[in-house]
């Protein structure tokens, strides 16, 4: 609705994980680091945590675009399905056909078989898992006993777990202590800083196409950072707001008055 007003190609601030606007802050390179640093080292399990909004899926998204030819990755979204369809699912981004009449073991066994054809190619796999703080303590069992084929020397199945904080409350339990005990790469995202806001914001008017002439007064990113304490999605939905707020008022500068009313409705407030 605004974009033609402003001159965009796209929605700057879009909620949607499009790896194109991801913003490199220092937690951000040090989270992506890790993660290709545990990849390239063939670490076996790795865990990725951050509140909601704070970018993992987006970063993951990332990830893949940088790896290479090689790497067979899959990225399963839907950690909430029962064991036999999350196997099925995990076939399915690796791009293998599950067969008709089947069980968990036989989906089991075609990983097993399409992992052992991988690694005589010389080929790494990666398997992701968004929001897996909602894996049942047996499927992430499960999850661990499919890591177990490795070499004497490395791991031939990479496996990344995505999600809040619980994340890391559940591994920490009794039950799943041999999984813990295999996680070779940690990092959690925190929030960007005070000093960050407003370059993240530039950077993704840049990337929607701004030529520049959409400000933000400095007294607005102030007021962004204490309502959003540095979360990128909420950020994204007050400046969404924001654009639409100015494109009525027919003004490119957001100035202090603008972002408030934004951040009310946002809340639901009514105005």
């Amino acid at each position: 609705m605004y974009k033609e007003f402003f001159g965009l190609k796209e929605k700057p601030f879009s909620v949607t994980s499009d790896p194109n606007f991801l913003f490199s802050s220092r937690i951000h390179k040090e989270a992506l680091s890790h993660l290709l640093y545990g990849i390239n080292e063939r670490k076996g399990f790795l865990e990725i945590t951050g509140e909601v909004g704070a970018g993992k899926t987006t970063l993951c998204r990332a990830l893949l675009n940088q790896l290479d030819k090689n790497t067979k990755t899959a990225f399963i979204l839907n950690s909430t399905l029962p064991e036999s369809q999350l196997l099925a699912a995990i076939l399915e981004d690796f791009g293998i056909a599950p067969e008709r009449r089947t069980n968990k073991l036989s989906l089991i066994r075609q990983l097993n078989k399409f992992l052992m054809g991988e690694l005589a190619l010389g080929n790494n796999v990666v398997l992701i898992i968004d929001e897996a703080q909602n894996l049942k303590p047996k499927i992430l069992e499960e999850i661990r006993m499919l890591s177990n084929l490795e070499t004497e020397k490395e791991k031939l199945f990479q496996i990344i777990l995505v999600g809040q904080p619980e994340l890391k409350k559940r591994l920490g339990s009794p039950e799943l202590s041999q999984l813990r005990q295999r996680i070779a790469v940690r990092f959690h995202i925190t929030p960007l800083g005070p000093d960050e806001v407003d370059k993240y914001v530039y950077h993704r008017l840049a990337v929607a196409g701004s030529n520049g002439d959409i400000r933000f007064a400095e007294d607005s990113f102030e007021a962004l950072y204490k309502y959003s304490h540095g979360i990128p999605r909420l950020i994204n939905l007050v400046c969404d707001r924001a654009l639409l707020l100015a494109y009525v008022m027919e003004t490119r500068e957001i100035t202090l008055p603008i972002i408030a009313r934004a951040i009310r409705e946002v809340e639901g407030e009514i105005v």
